[in-house]
């Protein structure tokens, strides 16, 4: 790895399961992540992802191209525009730093309404 590389990107199609199933499995029981009649009461036009749900999935699209040695040593996200079911999330990223085994990656989802999640991992990769 070498800064400059260009992770693969990944294509996340975004569902109705996967917004319920990350907010259930994370504990987050607000009710914009389960509740479409809720969610369009409060402004929004369906249910939304979690942040929980977008650190894992961002955590898998580091781990699925390091492989299973690698380890998270740090994930600094930030949200955009909401994931809604029916969305596609593209998560695209790219090594900004190598020092000895540990690499930082700039990474971007976007899905139909622009940026998703921007945010740099720290990943290291014990040889």
């Amino acid at each position: 790895m070498k800064p400059g590389d260009e992770l693969p990107p990944l294509t996340v199609p975004v569902t109705r399961t996967l917004i319920v199933a990350g907010a259930v499995a994370s504990r987050d029981y607000q009710d914009v992540h389960h509740d479409a009649e809720l969610a369009r009461e409060k402004g929004a036009p369906d249910i939304f992802m979690n942040i929980l749900t977008t650190n894992g999935l961002v955590g898998r699209y580091i781990t699925d191209h390091f492989g299973p040695r690698a380890v998270l040593r740090k994930v600094a996200i930030r949200l955009g525009v909401p994931n809604h079911p029916g969305d596609t999330m593209v998560l695209t990223g790219t090594v900004t730093e190598v020092e000895g085994d540990t690499a930082q990656v700039r990474v971007v989802g976007a899905n139909g309404l622009g940026h998703h999640v921007t945010g740099t991992v720290t990943v290291e990769v014990p040889r």
